[in-house]
């Protein structure tokens, strides 16, 4: 495969349409379409989790309800294989907790027309300095 012209509308595309649904409870479930049945992975802060059943049972028992975030940057990147390598920086706050940097990286992975999240891998910014 070829690299993707359009790796910038991409990914900007996936991120807008990533967080609207995460940041919505109401909606949040809805993001299990986004990913494989069986070869999607994520890292949410250190835990390792394989497959959409297990990725949404994993948000789904996330318990905040209101987020406010707050994007800093969205770089993306084409793949060989025709994928998009998407580098999230932002600021988020997740009820009354105060508001944190993060980083969330995900690498979408051609499938016929369309493109599901292989890869997603979400941790707040905050140092253990002691």
């Amino acid at each position: 495969m070829a690299l993707n012209p359009q790796y910038e509308e991409i990914g900007k595309g996936f991120v807008t349409q990533y967080y609207a649904m995460f940041d919505d409870p109401m909606q949040r479930p809805n993001l299990v379409n986004l990913y494989n049945a069986e070869l999607s992975f994520m890292s949410f802060e250190g835990q390792q989790i394989q497959g959409a059943a297990k990725i949404l049972e994993k948000l789904q028992s996330l318990t905040f309800q209101k987020i406010n975030r707050a994007l800093t940057a969205v770089d993306s990147q084409p793949m060989f294989d025709g994928g998009v390598l998407i580098n999230v920086l932002g600021r988020l706050q997740c009820d009354d907790d105060p508001p944190h940097a993060y980083a969330q990286v995900f690498v979408l992975k051609p499938l016929g027309t369309s493109f599901f999240c292989a890869h997603d891998i979400f941790r707040l910014c905050i140092h253990n300095s002691a």
